[in-house]
């Protein structure tokens, strides 16, 4: 083991495949041929005198060795992330890149114009953007898989560092003429026996109400899945069924579809997003910049008249 080098691109092939969960599709992601990468890993195993991947018919999976050696492979990788970003300020070439979980409503409603400015103030920075459910996002941070979580709910974050960002409520979205478009707020008992239009199946909402249908004891009606949320409020003005959808996406499009807007009593309606990271000062400074101006723009947002 003292004689033992680790070379960087057996690293980012470990870890390209642990994540894939897949040899090919790894191999795939650093741009090395199924025979190079499984004669790396090999040989990475024999270095180190033990397993690392369990080779099965549907994919791979860790050994204990291979799970250790991923925690140590993403330290090492955010390391070498925060030294380009570092030396940024002497050198223009060099390029660094942000991995960001964030739920549905941070996608859709919050992060295109944040993230287009700071790109435009960044060129030489890249974002890895993709949507998850708040626990997966805590989990994915904590672990390392990614810089920087946004999320929104009771989740677990003893571990990390987390920041307040953005307020928003679902609410429940009916066509004009629906018996409950008169209605300023209901309890969602009160909607829960309804026909739904839901977001598709991996959408963090559609998670999210599926857990609150589950602790209510009811499972919904769902009669169709959308990819959006205009999609969501064109099925809901056609009468297709009601919709669960953040306040701020709603209040914007109940302008150009014939929808109403009805408030949720219910705590859990509160959203309150946070963005969250394993150590603030570990990341990168284009990260750490990042953060701050995700802060600073929905601090102006906020002050802007409705």
């Amino acid at each position: 083991m003292a004689s033992l080098r680790y070379d960087l691109v057996d690293l980012r092939l470990f870890v390209s495949i642990a994540e894939a969960k897949n040899l090919t599709r790894g191999a795939e992601r650093v741009h090395l041929s199924v025979g190079a990468a499984s004669m790396r890993i090999k040989n990475l195993e024999d270095a180190l005198g033990a397993p690392l991947l369990n080779r099965l018919s549907q994919g791979v999976t860790l050994t204990p060795a291979g799970e250790a050696l991923l925690i140590h492979a993403r330290r090492v990788f955010r390391d070498l992330e925060r030294l380009h970003g570092d030396l940024q300020v002497f050198s223009r070439g060099l390029k660094g890149k942000v991995r960001i979980f964030a739920n549905t409503t941070a996608i859709t409603e919050i992060l295109p114009a944040a993230l287009a400015s700071f790109l435009a103030s960044h060129p030489h920075v890249d974002i890895d953007l993709e949507e998850r459910l708040s626990p997966d996002i805590a989990r994915a941070v904590a672990e390392g898989a990614v810089d920087i979580g946004i999320l929104a709910g009771n989740i677990r974050t003893d571990e990390l560092e987390v920041i307040p960002y953005q307020k928003d409520s679902l609410v429940l979205a009916v066509s004009r003429d629906h018996p409950l478009a008169s209605r300023e707020v209901i309890d969602f008992a009160e909607a829960a026996g309804l026909s739904f239009v839901s977001l598709h199946q991996g959408s963090a909402i559609q998670g999210f109400m599926a857990n609150v249908a589950a602790e209510m004891g009811v499972s919904l009606d769902i009669r169709i899945k959308v990819s959006g949320f205009e999609a969501l409020c064109r099925m809901v003005e056609a009468e297709a069924g009601v919709g669960i959808l953040p306040g701020s996406v709603a209040n914007r499009l109940k302008a150009s579809h014939a929808i109403s807007v009805v408030r949720l009593s219910n705590p859990w309606a509160v959203r309150e997003l946070k963005i969250c990271v394993r150590r603030l000062d570990d990341l990168p400074s284009f990260a750490r910049e990042l953060v701050d101006h995700l802060v600073e723009h929905a601090r102006n947002e906020e002050g802007q008249p409705a």
